[in-house]
């Protein structure tokens, strides 16, 4: 079966006819209809990246439903969505390795593809086909469709909280609300020169950390900060510094300038003090600045070897020194094939003492960053009993290097040592 040129247009054009809340149940029913599927669901990752849910479902009776987007007072207010964990399943599977799953589902056929842009991992499309379809002709033309779907997503995702409630297991608390805000839209990001992928594990009481990213044409900007304090209290000063970082960013400050901007407005929030660590990296030399403003130290894996980047420490965000210090702009030594890691505290003590970070950074080696550090996460979690006492961040870059001219769509730095690596089980 060969795609018709019109296909792909006609899909988009269809989408945006729709409301934003029925987007990809429309987009769904096109691919039931055109592929005489019995169903087809849409699958959203949701924010802990441990489970999906099924959102919208097309089926052989000509329904296809958005779920929950019924009546009533808010997107998620119609029912309640399939919540399905992934872990183990063959979702992760697609979702790990990217790659398109076939089976045979009796006397039919079951096909998942990745919903994903630029390594954010949006979700899953699953399709239940005929059996005599060619498995070829199917996966390319259903993949094509996915890709578009994810662009879909997130045109639709401004206009509705629909897709922002399928993230969610259970609402959140008025102060998580505030920091997953704070947070990058794209926790992923995959370019020529690098791949990126950060990971927040709330504690019980909120801590405040964030994580940020932004790419210009030239540079690589990444920062992580964590307030003192809890709840709503470190939620609030999380929001006043990360304004301000993105404020001076934004308006071409130098990293020294950036810092500066930040301390001087958690000072005047007068409300506590954060560490924080800022870092630029020019996508065309491979150059990088760091500040650390009273932060943990980085890790840094080069050729299977882990080792922590002893940098100096500046003063945290908000301590209201006199006279003000200057930050230190530091250069820090990257080269191609180094894998990356910034985090906070609650990745080290506590619960996080537990685990042997370099080991399982050695570990992971071979895993796309999205992986790393949902397993890094995951590993602190787990050790806490599912009860961090403090917010446990990271961020996993992975360089490639200036030279490279296209987009990496898998990752594992160093990956002419993958083969020696062992993933880990969940």
């Amino acid at each position: 079966m060969s795609r018709r040129p019109s296909d792909l247009p006609r899909l988009l054009t269809a989408a945006e006819m729709a409301a934003p809340v029925e987007a990809v149940a429309v987009v769904a029913e096109d691919l039931r209809r055109r592929f005489a599927a019995t169903k087809v669901s849409f699958l959203i990752v949701d924010l802990t990246g441990r489970a999906l849910a099924r959102l919208s479902t097309a089926t052989a009776t000509g329904s296809a439903t958005a779920t929950g987007s019924g009546s009533g007072s808010g997107s998620g207010s119609g029912g309640e969505t399939e919540r399905i964990p992934l872990f183990g399943s063959v979702y992760e599977q697609v979702i790990r390795t990217q790659r398109p799953h076939h089976e045979p589902a009796g006397r039919e056929q079951r096909v998942i593809v990745p919903v994903t842009n630029r390594g954010d991992a949006i979700g899953l499309l699953e399709l239940l086909l005929p059996a005599d379809r060619s498995e070829e002709d199917v996966v390319h033309a259903v993949g094509e469709a996915a890709h578009a779907l994810a662009y879909v997503v997130i045109a639709n995702g401004r206009f509705t909280d629909f897709y922002t409630w399928g993230k969610r297991t259970r609402p959140p608390t008025l102060a998580a609300e505030i920091q997953y805000q704070l947070l990058p839209q794209a926790l992923s990001c995959e370019a020529a020169q690098f791949t990126f992928s950060g990971s927040l594990e709330p504690s019980e009481d909120l801590s405040g950390d964030t994580f940020d990213y932004s790419l210009d044409r030239d540079t690589l900007h990444l920062s992580v900060t964590d307030p003192m304090g809890h709840d709503l209290d470190a939620a609030l000063a999380a929001t006043v510094l990360v304004g301000a970082l993105r404020r001076a960013r934004r308006a071409g400050a130098t990293l020294a300038e950036q810092a500066r901007q930040g301390d001087q407005a958690l000072t005047g929030y007068g409300h506590g003090h954060a560490t924080g660590q800022l870092l630029r990296i020019n996508l065309h030399t491979g150059e990088t600045q760091l500040v650390n403003a009273g932060h943990p130290w980085p890790l840094r894996m080069r050729a299977g070897v882990v080792e922590t980047i002893t940098c100096q420490v500046g003063q945290p965000f908000g301590l209201a020194v006199a006279p003000p210090r200057p930050y230190r702009v530091q250069t820090l030594d990257l080269r191609p094939g180094d894998r990356l890691l910034m985090l906070t505290d609650g990745m080290l003590e506590r619960h996080g003492e537990k685990i042997d970070l370099p080991d399982l950074l050695r570990r992971t080696r071979i895993l796309h960053p999205r992986e790393t550090t949902l397993m890094l996460t995951s590993a602190v979690r787990d050790a806490s009993g599912g009860r961090l006492e403090d917010d446990a961040t990271v961020m996993c870059l992975d360089w490639h290097g200036p030279q490279e001219d296209h987009r990496h769509v898998s990752s594992g730095a160093d990956t002419h040592q993958a083969s020696a690596a062992r993933t880990p089980d969940h």
